[in-house]
């Protein structure tokens, strides 16, 4: 299965772990990432913590829980490919996703993050 289609047809919990220049980590809750391409995906992500640690430090992971029992998901090793906001912003359904979360969250500055997949792994043991 693509990870397009996988998250498309899965539900469950994910978290975005950051960390700053200096190894200085956080970790929040975070939707599906919307996947550009097998090797891309995209957060839309307010000027918080997380982005703040990912300008100062490419890389990044996400863990996706399946909603049900056991601990089935994925873990996508990330690294920043670019930022956007408004017209920079190619692909039209993130770009209603990005207008319709800058309408929902006025005081918030937003923007979308792009990230490369390094790697996909289970959420539990495959390489480490």
């Amino acid at each position: 299965m693509s990870i397009g289609d996988y998250f498309r047809q899965k539900e469950g919990t994910g978290a975005l772990a950051t960390a700053d220049s200096e190894g200085k980590v956080d970790v929040a809750v975070y939707a599906h990432p919307y996947v550009v391409d097998e090797t891309t995906v995209a957060f839309i992500m307010a000027d918080r913590l997380s982005r703040r640690n990912i300008l100062s430090n490419p890389h990044a992971a996400y863990l996706f829980l399946e909603r049900g029992k056991g601990y089935e998901g994925k873990r996508l090793f990330l690294t920043k490919l670019k930022e956007a906001n408004g017209a920079g912003i190619n692909e039209p359904d993130l770009k209603v996703k990005y207008d319709e979360a800058c309408r929902d969250y006025p005081d918030e500055t937003l923007s979308v993050m792009y990230f490369t997949i390094d790697k996909i792994l289970p959420p539990v043991g495959g390489e480490e």
